[in-house]
């Protein structure tokens, strides 16, 4: 059977894979099962982590066939290179890690004997990957720095993440203009209070309400244009813009409610 992999922001919900004391045909399914959807989904790998499973389990794709690691250990590290990869978690986005060129490791097959294996290249950049999720670990957890900021940058305009900082928005420059203009509001009620004729600032205030209720509407308007372009925060910023649009909407009203009796001739 197919299983759903799980994929960023979700989290896989496994902080560390406790090792495998029952070999059952309950575990010789589910190993099964990871074949099935590394086939479907075209991988060289799959943790148990990343269908949200806490076996102890990663199948690869080795030498055209399938190896199956259970209670995997990583015993031996030898040098560091730096490499480019992806993942199914992030959506294939690219991440310039720094791992060991070569591994030693001992596992289980499902049989419950225990192997050790030897490896480097691509091949050990593979198995640390995919160990790494049984701890619990991902790019982002072990990105560091100014390679975190890469990665996140690279996760947004790939549309599989939220932009993490305001700026990242266009659309915010809509609520501070309205900002401003609700300050400059509130600073011609303070004026009233020093002029002898106050009505003519009515006008001011009801042109800028309207200046107010616009550049809310277009906020709200262009968030959902602009949130096509990062899938993932499509559903999870939506309520966090009407939010916005009617906190807005609120304080404009406070204030021509304040100068309606003040200014109002």
């Amino acid at each position: 059977m197919i299983k759903e992999i799980i994929t960023y922001p979700t989290p896989t919900g496994i902080e560390y894979a406790p090792d495998v004391r029952i070999f059952d045909e309950a575990l010789f399914t589910f190993i099964d099962d990871l074949k099935e959807t590394l086939e479907a989904h075209s991988l060289d790998g799959l943790a148990a982590a990343q269908v949200g499973s806490y076996y102890n389990v990663v199948v690869v794709k080795h030498d055209g066939a399938f190896l199956e690691l259970i209670n995997p250990r990583v015993l031996g590290k030898k040098g560091k290179i730096q490499t480019s990869e992806s993942t199914a978690y992030f959506g294939n986005t690219l991440a310039h890690m720094t791992r060991y060129e070569s591994i030693s490791l001992v596992y289980e097959d499902r049989m419950g004997a225990q192997h050790s294996l030897k490896a480097d290249g691509a091949f050990s950049i593979l198995l640390q990957r995919k160990i790494d999720y049984l701890y619990g670990a991902t790019f982002l957890t072990k990105l560091k720095g100014k390679e975190r900021e890469q990665f996140e940058a690279a996760l947004n305009s790939n549309g599989v993440s939220c932009p993490t900082r305001e700026s990242k928005f266009s659309r915010d420059y809509f609520i501070f203009s309205s900002n401003y203009v609700m300050m400059a509001m509130l600073l011609l009620l303070g004026v009233s209070f020093f002029v002898s004729d106050a009505a003519p600032l009515w006008r001011y205030q009801l042109y800028a309400s309207f200046v107010v209720v616009g550049l809310n509407v277009a906020y709200a308007l262009y968030s959902y244009y602009e949130n096509k372009r990062y899938n993932i925060c499509t559903n999870c910023y939506n309520m966090s813009i009407f939010g916005v649009v009617v906190m807005g909407f609120f304080r404009v009203s406070i204030i021509m409610v304040v100068s309606y009796f003040l200014l109002y001739p």
